[in-house]
Formats: C-alpha cells, structure tokens, sequence
C-alpha cells in the first residue's frame, strides 16, 4: 500500500544541537551548506542590527537623561554602538569565508556576539534597578521589550547568539523589576522573553528546514543529470554485422572505438581478428574466442556470449549476441547481432564474488572460501592417494581484550594476528579467518605430517609473541587442532569436525599448545553429549542433591556456618564429578536453573538450623548477569523465612569479566538485601583491586593451592597468603583457607591470621542430616558456653 499522503511530505528531524551549532549530529546530513545559509541570513540583516541598536540606544539615554550625568550615558551608548558595530563587521565578514560551506566552529563563535550585546544591554537595567527608580524602570522595560523584539528579529538565524542575548538581557530587566519592587512584572518580562526565544527558535529551525530541502532538490536535480550524462556517455552497446566469409561489413563507429580501431581499417576484416587483436598472429586464442569461431563455423545462432577482448594494452571483455541471415532464397550471407562492453559490470561481480569468499577485516578468505579449498584438497588427495590437513585456530584471552580495550582494539588485534599467519603460509597453505577470534589453514599436500606438526607449534609460537597496539601490550596466545585427511575424516566436514574436536582438547588443556585429532576424542565428545543430555533432565528427575561443607572459626575451632555443593548421582552414569558437569552445565546454559534449584533449597535447609549459622551458595557469571536474580534471591530468603545475614553468596572474579559495571549494581543490590558476598579464588584469575574497592565484600576466600603449597614452605605462596589477610583485614574483611586438610596446614593458616578455615581437616562435605547434626550440637555448646 501507498504511504499517505501526509507521510511523504512529513517535516524532517532537525538534531538541535546541530541547529545550535553545539556539535555535529551523528546522522549522515551534511551540515556544511546549512551553517553557511544561517551566516548569510545573519550578514543580511547586520545593518538592521546596528540601526536597531542605535535607536535603542538613544531611546535610552533620553529615558535615564533626567537622572544619570550625560557624561556616562555617553561613554555606554559609544560602547552599545561600537558593539552593534562590531558585531555587524562579523557577520558581513562572516559571508565570505566560504560560499557554500561553514564549519562549526563559525556558529559557535556567534555566541560571543549574543553575550557581548547582551552584556553592554544589561548595564542600565541593572543600574536602574540597583538606584529603585520605580518609574524609570518601567519606560526602560518597554524601550528595552522593543529592542530585544528588534535584535531577535536581526539575529534570529543564528539562535545560538540570540538566545544567549534574549537570555541575558531578560534576565537583567527581570532582576531589574524585581530590584525596583514591581514583583508583578518579573514573570510577565520572563514570560515575554521565552516567547521571543521560542519564536527565535522557532525561525531558525524553518529557516534550516528550508535549505535543507534546496540542499536535497539540487542533490536530486544533480544526481539525475549525472546518471543521464553516464548513461550517454558510457554506454557500450554497438552493431555489428559479417558476410558469408565473417569479414565484418558496415561497422558502426562504436563497434570500431570498442576495438581500438577505425571504421575503415574494421571493415572488410575478419571479425575473429578484430576481437583476438594482438593475439591473432600468434594464434593464442582465449577459449571463448574458440567457441565463437565454433558458432560462426557451424552458422549457429548464439546469445550472451563472453570474450576477452585485448584493446591497445588492456584487456576489454565483450558480450556479443547474434543470429545468422539468409536471403531470399534461403542462402547464408552472414551474421549480424549486437555487443556490449561488460568491462565494469565484470568488474563487480568479480568484486562481489571476491567480497562473499573473503573477510572484510583481516582480508583473508573466509569460511566460504575456505570450505571450498578443503574440499577440493580432499577430492585430489582421494584422487592421488595423498594426503591433506586442516588446522583450527582459536586465540587465548581474546575475549579478555574486547571486553577490557573494547572491540575496535579487538578487531585491530585481529588484523594484526592474520598478518602473523600470512607470513607462515607458502604455497601449500592457506589461511583463513572462519569468524571471530577463530582461523583455520588448509595444507593440500600433508604427506609430510611431522611437517604439518612443526607449522602448528610455530603458530603457537607466534602467536605467543607481544603485540604492541595503541600504548598497550596485549598478550593472547593461540589453540590448534589438527586433523589430517583421509584419515581423520574423508569429507571436508568430517575433518573439520575433527580438527574443532582436537582444539578442544588444545583448550582444554589450558591454551597455548596444539594436539592432532586422536579417535579417543570423539569418543570424549560422544561422552560430553550424552552427559549434557543427562544433565538437562537432573532437575526434573531429581537427580541433584547438596552437600554441606562445615566452615569453623579458625581460632576457637566452633562452627560458623557451611557452604552448599551441589552434587549429580545418576542411576547409570553414577556419581559424576562436580569438576565435570559445572563447567558443563555452564557451557550448556543450565547453570542459571541449577543454581537457583541450589539457592532456594540451601535456603530452606538453613532456615531449619538452630543458632546463627551461615549458609554460603556459590554464584556463576551467568547468574549474576542474569537480569531477574535479584528478585530470585529476595524471593529464596522471604519464601524460607531465612534472615538475610545469615545467607553469603559466593562470587568469583569471572563475574566481572563481562561487564564489570553491570555486575556491581548486581551485586549492590544484593547487599542491600542485607546478604553477605565473598570472592572466591581470588588471586587465581584476573585479579584486581578494583573488584574490592567497588564492592563491599565480606570475606575473601584463599584457593586451597595457596594453602597447599604454603604448607610446603614455598615461599611465593607464603606471601600471597600473608598479602590476602593482610589486604583483607586492612579492608575490615574476614579471609576463609579452603582445602585445609592437615593439622599442618591448619596451624600455618591460624597463624598467618586466617580468620575461617574450611577443609576435610574439620570435615567432608556432608549429607543434608549429618550437616542438621552438626548445626544442633553447634548451637547447643554454644547455649552452654
């Protein structure tokens, strides 16, 4: 259906700002033009200014005659009129900076104009309201209402001047009716003046309205010409026509000036000579140019055929179509058909087909291109009985870049990673980035894999490597899969499959290595599956349940509270290692319904314990981010009647990864419930004070690999331990040693200062009745001390 009517004349948007003159608008508009016509409207109207300015000027000096000395109304009205003046000098001058364009800083520069007028203006006001001549006031406000009427009128094209001017002298005769005890007055001169500065407003905008529309009609007018002066000048379509024998006859002269030649030197020549040009005496002939030979031979009628032309030293391509000519009685007498220079039109698709099979970023081939390597790798190596290989390459810490620097870091990164790479392919390689952060290389004769294995550890290696980009010094090194084919996979996506397996292991292992595919991988695949089906249908099935780690005061050894640990038992798989199914149930994207399944009914056990122990649950970045967990963890406390300091929640620093911000007004919120939050491992990823300073943790919990390796004297892990309590303690937070599972262990940590201890020292993680033991005796020696 048609727009209405209405909409297609709708009024344009005008960014204000823009109007002002404050900044350049985001859009695509050119406002270039648009400033220039505000400037030339201004200098129209500067001498009107200066009249006005006089008229006003000597209005004023008869008003205040009778009570002000002649002597200083003469030096003010010399400074209002040298002012006008100089004003007025700016705005002509204005006109001949530039014809058709102005820059920004030219509309910015008018509001010294509008403050300047508008200061020297304020001075009788203010004077006559400071002397409280009640009288004189009022005949002034009226002298004064018809020059701001008169200047807004002058000005009015350039509001930035204006509104700064009506602004200030409004204001001065506003303070001066208020100063001379007429408060009636005040909102009726501020009224007056927002209706001037509205109505100036509202003229500049219609004013950029208008030449906004010239700008769009001579664009439009402009863009038609120049499509109608391409399209008589460039176009490429010309006759031609051949006798019995194919010697051109009657050539057009645009047919002669496609080839290079004139009509003359055309005529009466072979058209196969014509079109092979240079290449005729040494008969090497495109293929295309066979084929019409074929055609001509054969008298067959044929269309949009496509031939490379040699035309003086370029290479022109043709498409020519045509059919034979008999006469009257049936004999052949040549054939006749059109042509056209498809040059350009080639030249596109070419360009597009290069742009669908190439990456815009890093200029490497893409997914598509790649794809299309491999499978014909894998049809010559099944069709010679070789060998080729396919590499995945994902970069480490890559995604640490773009949410710290941001993504245009991220994607300078990037090109410079494939500049790396290029320079390691030869002949028999070739790179590709299939998207994001991941790469991939084609070797099309693998025959040599100890060859293939020493490439993929130097693009560990180079990717290993510091780059240097916008003052920082980025580290991010490289993953590698390998897979060789036909062994590891006969069609291209077997291999590929393959290859993203071996990555993944590379991943897995930490980064920074490479692995060749090995069956056992797929087999760990098919694991992972099948385990991550299992797990969709633990919580229906009733398949989780929570342990309960105690968590002692460090000193006096009495219990404090517990941490809930989910655990998965399932009737076949049996138990299944928490180390195994968290991270799976975080790559899956089910760790928010566990965790809240985990929540709610930690808080409900809790809510049954005697005494005042705490119950700690664990926190993903996936929750955290989630945008209803807020609400998840007031509903778990107010549904269990559990108290809220009695609730801790457990983060580690991978929350703040993301988007650092978002996460602490998570996490501000949470406190404002009145719940407890603790770091945890802190010190074992990207650590940084930042995540302290910007919020209110409670406790700090030190990993049991610092506990382990501090009970064995090393002394790196000493120091870390000593520096976490003491950073804690200087924040007026509690530490809590995780993994203490010795008496060793137990008195190194007390004595360093740890304030919680939490280990199978002081207990194993237990089941829902033991840890509701635990929490009765608990509370019952506590009564009795």
């Amino acid at each position: 259906m048609n727009a209405p009517p209405s909409s297609q004349f709708a009024e344009p948007r005008i960014d204000v700002q823009a109007l002002l003159g404050l900044q350049d608008p985001a859009d695509a508009t050119d406002w270039g033009p648009i400033r220039a016509a505000q400037l030339h409207a201004g200098s129209k109207l500067a001498s009107f200014l200066v009249i006005a300015n006089g008229i006003g000027a000597v209005l004023v000096v008869a008003i205040l005659s009778h009570t002000v000395p002649l002597w200083p109304l003469a030096i003010w009205g010399a400074v209002t009129t040298l002012a006008s003046v100089v004003v007025a000098v700016r705005r002509h001058a204005s006109r001949h900076r530039s014809a058709y364009s102005a820059r920004l800083n030219d509309i910015r520069q008018t509001l010294l104009d509008g403050i300047l007028l508008g200061v020297v203006w304020s001075i009788p006001p203010i004077f006559t309201g400071l002397r409280g001549d009640t009288a004189t006031a009022l005949y002034l406000c009226v002298a004064l209402s018809l020059l701001m009427t008169t200047s807004a009128i002058a000005i009015a094209a350039l509001p930035l001047a204006t509104l700064s001017f009506l602004a200030i002298l409004g204001g001065a005769t506003a303070a001066m009716m208020l100063l001379t005890e007429s408060p009636l007055l005040v909102p009726a001169v501020l009224a007056f003046t927002v209706v001037l500065m509205v109505t100036c407003f509202t003229r500049a905008k219609a004013l950029v309205l208008l030449r906004a529309s010239e700008i769009a009609i001579a664009e439009r007018d402009e863009t038609v010409s120049l499509l109608l002066r391409e399209a008589e000048e460039h176009s490429s379509d010309w006759l031609w026509e051949t006798d019995a024998y194919r010697r051109v006859v009657r050539a057009s002269p645009r047919f002669a000036a496609s080839v290079g030649l004139d009509v003359e030197t055309v005529n009466g020549k072979s058209l196969l000579e014509v079109l092979a040009g240079p290449t005729w005496k040494a008969s090497a002939f495109p293929p295309e140019l066979r084929q019409l030979a074929e055609f001509l031979k054969g008298r067959d009628a044929f269309r949009g055929l496509v031939l490379p032309v040699k035309v003086g030293s370029s290479e022109r391509w043709f498409e020519i179509t045509a059919n034979p000519r008999y006469d009257e009685r049936a004999v052949f007498i040549g054939f006749r058909g059109v042509g056209s220079d498809v040059t350009e039109q080639r030249a596109s698709a070419d360009e597009i087909n290069r742009m669908a099979r190439f990456d815009t970023l890093t200029d490497l081939p893409n997914r598509l291109l790649i794809n299309e390597t491999l499978a014909d790798a894998m049809a010559d190596a099944a069709k010679w009985g070789s060998r080729c290989a396919f590499m995945m390459i994902d970069l480490d810490r890559f995604k640490a870049v773009n949410d710290t620097l941001g993504h245009p870091v991220g994607d300078r990164l990037l090109g410079r990673v494939a500049e790396r790479l290029a320079l390691l392919m030869t002949d028999n390689e070739i790179i590709g980035r299939l998207g994001g952060d991941e790469f991939a290389v084609v070797v099309r004769d693998a025959g040599d894999s100890a060859r293939v294995e020493r490439l993929a550890q130097t693009i560990v290696d180079a990717l290993g490597q510091p780059y240097d980009l916008d003052q920082h010094t980025l580290y991010t090194g490289a993953s590698v899969g390998v897979a060789i084919g036909p062994r590891d996979g006969r069609t291209a996506e077997m291999l590929i499959r393959s290859a993203d397996l071996a990555l993944y292991r590379s991943k897995d292992a930490g980064g920074g290595t490479y692995h060749r595919y090995e069956p056992q991988l797929h087999v760990v695949a098919e694991e992972r599956r099948i385990l991550e089906q299992a797990l969709r249908h633990a919580l229906s099935n009733d398949e989780l349940h929570i342990c309960y780690q105690p968590v002692v005061n460090s000193m006096t050894g009495r219990l404090i509270g517990f941490e809930a640990l989910v655990r998965w038992t399932h009737p076949e798989l049996g138990v299944v290692s928490p180390d195994k199914f968290i991270p799976l149930a975080e790559d899956a994207r089910l760790i928010a319904p566990i965790g809240e399944w985990v929540l709610r009914a930690a808080c409900n056990e809790a809510a049954r314990w005697p005494g005042t122990a705490r119950i700690a649950v664990n926190v993903s970045a996936e929750q955290l981010h989630h945008p209803g967990f807020v609400a998840i963890v007031a509903s778990a406390l107010s549904t269990s009647g559990l108290p809220a300091r009695r609730l801790e929640l457990e983060v580690t620093e991978s929350v703040f990864m993301r988007d650092d911000t978002t996460a602490v007004k998570v996490l501000d919120r949470i406190l404002a419930l009145g719940v407890r939050l603790s770091l945890d491992d802190f010190g074992t990823g990207y650590s940084s004070l930042g995540y302290l300073s910007r919020t209110r943790f409670s406790t700090i919990k030190i990993d049991r690999s610092f506990v382990t390796d501090a009970s064995k004297g090393v002394r790196e892990a000493i120091a870390i331990v000593r520096a976490v309590i003491a950073l804690a303690q200087s924040l007026g937070m509690t530490t809590t040693a995780e993994g203490v599972e010795t008496e060793e262990e137990y008195r190194m940590v007390r004595d360093l200062g740890c304030t919680k201890v939490q280990g199978y020292y002081f207990g194993r993680p237990l089941l829902v009745e033991d840890a509701r033991d635990v929490a009765l005796r608990a509370a019952q020696d506590l009564a009795i001390a």
